[in-house]
């Protein structure tokens, strides 16, 4: 294979792997923390709620950029401030569908994951 095929191979490489390292693009610490609270959610042994949780992050990881992530999941654990502090964001129609869009995806992935219902 001459240099300029082997060039223009690596470049069509790069090029079709790019949207994958971008859905992948969540940090090592972030990803301990989410698979943590999910253990802290989901009763079971150690191993298998590991590997459980660990899949439905990544597929996750494998539909959001880590931006999308932070931003649909803050919204998600702002609905949980209890009274009128949290009512701000309850009373923000623009959030519902974010909102209802997070909590989709997360049941989609509990269930493919083999995740039950906290």
């Amino acid at each position: 294979m001459n240099p300029q095929t082997l060039a223009t191979t690596g470049l069509l490489l790069v090029g079709l792997l790019s949207p994958l390292a971008q859905a992948n693009d969540f940090p090592t610490a972030e990803r301990v923390l989410a698979v943590q609270s999910c253990m802290r959610q989901h009763e079971g042994p150690f191993h298998e709620m590991l590997h459980k949780c660990s899949c439905a992050l990544d597929t996750l990881a494998g539909q959001l950029s880590f931006a999308e992530y932070v931003e649909l999941s803050t919204i998600a654990n702002a609905m949980t401030i209890a009274g009128e502090r949290g009512n701000g964001m309850r009373d923000n129609e623009s959030l519902k569908a974010p909102l209802a869009r997070f909590k989709r995806m997360n049941q989609e992935a509990n269930k493919a994951c083999f995740l039950n219902p906290p």
